[in-house]
């Protein structure tokens, strides 16, 4: 079935805070033309210079997709990713005046409302679509990890992870219409971290706007008043800290029973818009992080290098 590409009608901005940077930071969409992908620009540098979305960009993928153009980097792009993709936006121009995006409240929700209250045009040139005709597999026996895709007729996506942790457990997630259920099924669900990786996480520089307002933090030891004190300090929180009865530190509810796989489901989605080509076919995974997403769309890409290229090779006259 052939359809037509698609932008948005009109700019519309959020603004947070980066997760990892802790810079102020505003995001702003921006309709494109026809043919144009997926780009972000850099307006707080010099010569406002573009970055594209595009696997052979990423750079760094600790607790987050990295992508650097011309020594130019944004961290932590794969929620904004996400959003357009979900939405089936193909053409979009993401504007930043800092060097990564902002967290919000650690899902996709508020840049699909901010993509949906912009409104989503269609274009005239047919939307250009990487059919899956055989199977790719990558595996990392190493970490017990698989993501898999075979021929579908629409882009599935089936997730599956398991923790030796009463908070999670093993946990399933199937979307299998990714265009009605995205914005509601997937968008909403939030980053997560363990309680015994904040101090190291906050030892490497990262998390420096992580905070319980933006990020669910499951209980994975024990915790005293010291380290409810520590938890405090890291945070830079006044607030009392417990330990949720449902493993959440806080307690803080759910929007979901397996909102952390629907969030690993939503970092997929992300990482996948790196091939810079949609694809019509079923994404299974299990155990999936950045890591592997990433080395997954590596070869997916070296795979079906002859028909990516076909796809954007300039039409004939």
């Amino acid at each position: 079935m052939h359809r037509k590409q698609r932008t948005i009608r009109n700019p519309k901005a959020c603004k947070g805070v980066g997760l990892h940077t802790g810079v102020d930071s505003i995001i702003t969409f921006h309709p494109a033309p026809e043919n144009y992908g997926i780009r972000f620009v850099r307006s707080d540098i010099k010569d406002s210079p573009e970055i594209r979305a595009d696997i052979d960009h990423v750079v760094d993928i600790s607790r987050g997709t990295t992508i650097e153009e011309n020594d130019v980097r944004i961290h932590t792009v794969e929620h904004a990713l996400a959003a357009v993709t979900g939405l089936r936006i193909d053409n979009i121009l993401m504007e930043l005046n800092s060097k990564e995006t902002p967290v919000m409240d650690g899902s996709a929700k508020d840049f699909v409302d901010a993509l949906l209250n912009a409104g989503i045009v269609t274009q005239d040139s047919e939307r250009k679509v990487l059919e899956i005709t055989r199977a790719v597999n990558y595996t990392d026996y190493y970490r017990d990890i698989d993501i898999h895709v075979i021929p579908s007729d629409r882009f599935r996506v089936t997730f599956l992870v398991e923790y030796p942790l009463p908070a999670l457990g093993t946990q399933y997630e199937a979307i299998y219409n990714m265009e009605e259920d995205f914005a509601v099924e997937v968008a909403p669900a939030r980053t997560f971290c363990f309680l015994s990786e904040i101090e190291m996480l906050k030892e490497q520089g990262l998390i420096k706007g992580g905070g319980l307002d933006n990020a669910l933090v499951i209980v994975d030891k024990k915790i005293d008043q010291i380290e409810i004190n520590r938890l405090r300090h890291l945070f830079g929180i006044e607030e009392t800290i417990i330990q949720g009865a449902n493993g959440i530190l806080n307690g803080k509810l759910l929007r979901f029973k397996n909102e952390p796989v629907r969030h690993k489901t939503l970092d997929l989605i992300g990482d996948l818009a790196l091939l810079g080509t949609p694809i019509t076919g079923h994404v299974t995974a299990a155990r999936a992080g950045h890591a592997s997403n990433v080395e997954f769309v590596k070869k997916l890409k070296r795979v079906y290098a002859k028909e990516l290229e076909e796809l954007w090779e300039p039409e004939k006259n």
